[in-house]
């Protein structure tokens, strides 16, 4: 299924299991007290609550019949205080079951939010961003509610069920067997719609995961939007998405709510039924009218748990599809992950080797073939050739963000980088990507995200090494100034020299310099390769650049092509040669210094 398309449906990889719902139960376990807690308040209160019919019967039977003024008052004051404890106890079950709620949120979410912290780069390949947050938002707040209030809710009414049966059988046998005899036809209807309803639901989940998918989109490209105007389009696509996602949920409402119908057409008919048999079969010698009072309320109050639980059920089904989808997520395998006894990389000096390696994104369609080639510490080797040959792919290997088809990558001739920890491969590589990434916050945090513990002294060394600091300090508070998610108020150029600050920071052995002077003007471009030459100094760095003039200087070039390094060089070497590199070349140059070249 081609999963990066926000009008294409999510499948999921396999059929619910109830083992989702005792792996979901590890969340509940761990609130389990205050859950009890909370059920028995709220048992209290429906027990004390189921007291009111009684009181009733009591009143029409006897304290009016008798004319007992005394009685009359006591059971009007035993009424009062039994709404007085359900009002009491229903109010702290509410608000410990707030807590408990948005514990398993906070805890869901903190769990997945780990996972989707390690999963690879292919993961967020295949998948549009909304999707995903469709998932740790949406799914888990209501996925939370049914861990907690579901559940405490169905043990409840369970419970209301079996204490209102005692009620109803200790005031009339005959009248509650009427009163039953409408639950068997319940039970058919729920076990026909079932099937029908996850289904709805399900698609009702994919429609809403699409408009989530397209709007994270439409939001994260709103300025290529306007650019090329094409709000209109845009538009009529959200609408045919808004439209599916109201069909969807009409659809799914209206299967769910056959469920309570039913519960209700069933309640009237036996409400019907029960007054039917008490004054005209059974006759007032039979049943007292206090009697058919108290029966009448409990019809309600024994229909009502039922109500309450065909919601309750409605709630189960809509979230099962919720819950598979969260699983789904933090099931899905972390293929880049430290192997088994992996060790710790102890500090290197920076040689890396390339062993017969081959690499593919989709299986049989390599990208890198048997490609080998050496490099030894503190040489700087560019990466140049066609888009699409597999030069960031390079790059990305080399910091093990994929694994390998074939073949091996070693450090310093010993160190097979797929059996060491991530952490410590990772954290002696400094990576410039070709996308500078801002996060919302001060230019000092930003800047200090290449090395936590770093004094502001150091952040603003790293960033004068670079030349950022002199746009840095013209800024309304300098290093502390805040920028917006993603540096919007920062122009292209600010945000890579910041990221070359923060990068630098880091002080790593192997540099990965991808594209990164690609939004640089020529002037700023000029001032940065000082920062450039210091950042390079002593350390093994591989750059791409599509700028072949910032290249010159580094030890070799090579030129990736057909799967492998077609050319391989210095910059004078490559140039006699008159290949693939020398066309490159020649061809960003201008006429006249071609033509001296070519002589």
């Amino acid at each position: 299924m081609a999963r990066n398309k926000f009008d294409v449906d999510e499948v999921l990889e396999s059929p619910f299991s109830f083992a989702h719902l005792k792996r979901a139960a590890v969340y509940i376990r761990r609130h389990r007290l205050k859950m009890l807690f909370a059920l028995l308040l709220s048992v209290f209160a429906s027990v004390a609550g189921l007291f009111g019919p009684k009181i009733m019967e009591w009143t029409f039977d006897i304290a009016i019949p008798k004319g007992d003024i005394s009685l009359l008052l006591w059971l009007a004051l035993a009424y009062t205080a039994i709404i007085a404890i359900g009002i009491l106890f229903t109010t702290a079950r509410s608000r410990i079951m707030a807590y408990v709620s948005q514990s398993i949120i906070y805890e869901i979410r903190r769990d997945l939010f780990a996972h989707l912290q390690k999963l690879p780069f292919s993961y967020y390949d295949s998948r549009p961003a909304g999707k995903i947050l469709v998932r740790v938002i949406n799914y888990v707040n209501s996925v939370a509610d049914m861990l907690s209030n579901g559940i405490i809710n169905s043990i409840l009414e369970f419970i209301n069920l079996a204490v209102i049966l005692v009620f109803m059988f200790t005031t009339s046998v005959t009248l509650s067997w009427i009163i039953l005899a409408g639950l068997p036809v319940f039970i058919a209807v729920l076990l026909i719609i079932k099937p029908r309803q996850r289904r709805a639901w399900q698609v009702q989940s994919n429609k809403n995961s699409n408009f989530n998918a397209y709007l994270a989109e439409s939001i994260d490209g709103v300025r290529v939007t306007q650019l090329f105007a094409r709000q209109e389009v845009n538009i009529s696509i959200m609408r045919r998405l808004i439209d599916a996602c109201k069909k969807a949920w009409l659809t799914a409402i209206k299967i769910s709510n056959c469920v309570w119908l039913s519960a209700e057409l069933i309640t009237a008919l036996v409400f019907v039924l029960m007054y039917i048999a008490g004054v005209y079969w059974l006759g007032g010698a039979i049943v007292s009218f206090g009697v058919i009072i108290a029966m009448g309320q409990y019809v309600s109050r024994f229909w009502q748990p039922i109500i309450n639980l065909a919601n309750i059920y409605n709630m189960f089904i809509n979230n099962v599809a919720y819950l598979e989808r969260i699983f789904e997520t933090m099931d899905e395998p972390v293929v880049v992950d430290d192997a088994p006894g992996a060790a710790e990389l102890p500090t290197i000096k920076g040689d890396v080797e390339f062993k017969n390696v081959t690499f593919d994104y989709e299986p049989g369609i390599n990208v890198l073939e048997n490609m080998s080639f050496s490099v030894n510490a503190g040489q700087s080797i560019a990466l140049v050739g066609p888009t699409g040959a597999g030069k960031t792919t390079i790059v990305n290997l080399i910091s093990r963000f994929y694994n390998l088809t074939g073949g091996e990558i070693v450090i310093d001739g010993e160190y097979d980088i797929s059996k060491v920890t991530l952490h410590s491969l990772r954290s002696q590589m400094g990576i410039m990507l070709q996308d500078s990434f801002i996060f919302s916050g001060t230019i000092m945090d930003n800047i200090r995200y290449g090395r936590l513990d770093a004094t502001d002294e150091e952040v603003i060394e790293a960033a004068k090494a670079v030349r950022a600091h002199e746009f840095i300090v013209e800024m309304e508070n300098g290093y502390y100034t805040e920028v917006k998610e993603r540096g919007s108020r920062l122009s292209a150029g600010q945000k890579q020299l910041i990221s070359f600050a923060r990068t630098l920071l880091a002080d790593p052995k192997i540099l990965i310099l991808d594209e990164a002077t690609s939004s640089i003007d020529t002037k700023t471009e000029r001032l940065v390769q000082d920062g450039i030459r210091a950042m390079l100094r002593g350390r093994t760095s591989f750059i791409i650049a599509h700028r072949l003039s910032t290249i010159k200087s580094c030890d070799r070039i090579f030129y990736i092509a057909d799967k492998g390094i077609a050319e391989a060089g210095t910059h004078d070497e490559l140039i006699k040669k008159r290949g693939l590199y020398y066309k490159l070349y020649t061809a960003q140059l201008p006429e006249a210094e071609t033509s001296v070249i070519g002589n």
